[in-house]
């Protein structure tokens, strides 16, 4: 039994693994992650190892010695992974961006796939039929897209997303809320479109915090699994005990 965990920008998610099947899933802040992890050791007594993932705050040395008989599995760029990385700068690649790599080419062999992870910042990761890893892109998650309009202007409100009513916006909240999901649900079906044109045998993988809100303004064919970060550690692991 495994206890995975993904460090994210603004919050943590916990999940504990049965090989392949997820048992538990948990979000939660900074503030209480030591707690968390605490208990869920205690009433899931025959979990023997985590495996971090982190982007956050937290590193491995934050994790030693929370109970002497659990090992700690911490997932960097000098992990295996099972797939070429030709990134120019593989020490500077984001470790959730090289898991959801791994988990894409463990869950679907054999095909071109590009991952998206809609989260604190909008992660695009390409990996090729012959598992080679290309790299992709990075952009404003849709929160910071909202904070960043109220940070960087004087009047414009901070609001919390909303499906837009209509594409022309008849107010500045509309507006702004047009502007943003629109935005982002445009970008998305482009770059997805983009690479579309220059390869078939192809999957989307669509996930993050706001993959749900997302998946259904999207016109292309995708694959929406919110915990797909997690399973791609859980897998990613099993990979490296191999």
């Amino acid at each position: 039994m495994l206890l995975a965990i993904d460090v994210g920008n603004t919050q943590i998610k916990l999940a504990v693994f049965e090989q392949n099947t997820l048992i538990i899933k948990k979000t939660i802040p900074y503030s209480e992650w030591k707690k968390e992890v605490e208990n869920t050791l205690i009433f899931f007594s025959e979990i023997k190892n985590i495996a971090v993932a982190s982007v956050g705050k937290l590193q491995k040395e934050d994790f030693l010695g929370i109970k002497k008989e659990v090992a700690v599995y911490f997932c960097s760029y000098q992990s295996k992974f099972p797939y070429l990385n030709q990134y120019a700068t593989p020490d500077t690649l984001g470790i959730d961006r090289m898991v959801l790599a791994a988990g894409a080419v463990l869950q679907f062999p054999n095909q071109n796939r590009l991952v998206i992870d809609a989260g604190t910042c909008i992660t695009y990761d390409f990996v090729d039929a012959n598992d080679v890893y290309h790299g992709g892109a990075i952009s404003p998650g849709i929160r910071l897209r909202y904070q960043s309009l109220h940070n960087f202007t004087a009047r414009l409100p901070l609001l919390n997303p909303e499906i837009p009513q209509k594409v022309i916006g008849n107010s500045t909240e509309q507006s702004i809320h047009s502007g943003i999901i629109n935005g982002v649900s445009l970008e998305i079906d482009g770059f997805i479109s983009g690479v579309l044109n220059k390869n078939d045998n192809f999957i989307i993988i669509l996930t993050g915090g706001d993959s749900e809100f997302l998946a259904e303004r999207l016109k292309n064919t995708i694959f929406a699994n919110p915990n797909f970060l997690l399973e791609s550690l859980n897998q990613t692991f099993q990979y490296n005990q191999q």
